[in-house]
């Protein structure tokens, strides 16, 4: 068994199996300063994953473990002690569990947004970011199409605010607005996000307090030599599997849809549709929303009507 595999199986047992220990044990976890760390990220909240079974089964329940229960319980246990909160990477997470927290957890510090909120919802995370007056590090899967807004935001509420993680396009304005909004900002990683070398440049030149700058994986530049001189000034810079070009050598910003049923000559779908300057939001799981998956380089598409 695999590391990842024996560490997942590990937080499985202890989630499911802590309430049955003795006595002393149980009392111990009682004690709120056992709750001040909640991650749920490696967690499966879906009613057929394994541990919400084993959850099921153990406890003899009557309908389907939900995961709002399960926060409910945790922050209740924690008495307003919770300062890191990972929510997990799953379609079981609903603004209403985030308006919970953000009540229930007055001095977070550290928070891992899920990643997979409906446009009305993420809309709503200026409103939730007002209550984490003391938060220091944000790490956001998806960029949420107020992330100007919420970056302002954090900089007018967020005093302490020192780290973001945020993934998907990266655009000047973006870049801009983290100087301007952030400028104690000493931590960043935006890996696997569509980022040219001129948004590179700008977050680079005018984030003067950064320390660590990680942008692996990421499409639209390779580290070359002007861009290695600059960050000579920063303690830590990743950008390994980074690249200029994708598979079909587009770095245009713009969405190509093919038609795998019909293979070109060299292997490839014959090209069914472009979009320019495409700036949607990218999901995988969403009706009506298309995708390039970076995965597979396959187009993904539902309820799409041409």
């Amino acid at each position: 068994m695999s590391g990842d595999a024996k560490e997942g199986k590990t937080k499985l047992n202890l989630a499911v199996a802590v309430p049955f220990v003795c006595n002393s044990w149980y009392r111990a976890s009682l004690d709120p300063s056992c709750w001040h760390r909640l991650n749920f990220r490696s967690l499966d909240f879906t009613p057929w994953s394994p541990f919400s079974r084993a959850f099921a089964l153990r406890y003899r329940l009557h309908s389907p473990l939900s995961f709002s229960a399960f926060l409910r319980f945790a922050l209740h246990r924690s008495r307003g002690v919770v300062d890191q909160l990972a929510f997990p990477l799953s379609s079981v997470v609903s603004i209403h569990d985030l308006s919970y927290a953000s009540v229930k957890c007055p001095r977070l510090k550290v928070l891992a947004l899920p990643d997979n909120l409906m446009l009305e919802d993420d809309l709503r995370i200026l409103e939730l970011v007002r209550r984490w007056k003391d938060l220091e590090h944000l790490e956001m899967q998806t960029k949420p199409s107020s992330f100007l807004e919420a970056v302002a935001e954090i900089g007018r509420n967020c005093p302490r605010f020192v780290g973001l993680k945020v993934y998907r396009l990266f655009g000047r304005e973006d870049a801009k607005a983290l100087a301007r909004c952030l400028p104690e900002l000493k931590h960043l990683e935006l890996s696997k996000s569509y980022l040219t070398k001129d948004e590179l440049l700008v977050v680079i030149g005018d984030c003067r307090k950064l320390e660590t700058l990680t942008v692996k994986d990421c499409l639209g530049f390779q580290a070359d030599d002007e861009i290695l001189k600059l960050v000579s000034r920063i303690e830590w810079f990743e950008h390994e599997g980074s690249t200029l070009l994708d598979d079909y050598g587009f770095v245009d910003k713009s969405v190509h849809m093919f038609d795998q049923r019909n293979l070109t000559s060299g292997g490839v779908g014959a090209p069914v549709h472009k979009l320019d300057g495409h700036k949607a939001t990218w999901f995988l799981d969403k009706a009506s929303i298309f995708r390039r998956a970076a995965e597979d380089a396959f187009l993904n598409i539902w309820d799409y009507e041409g």
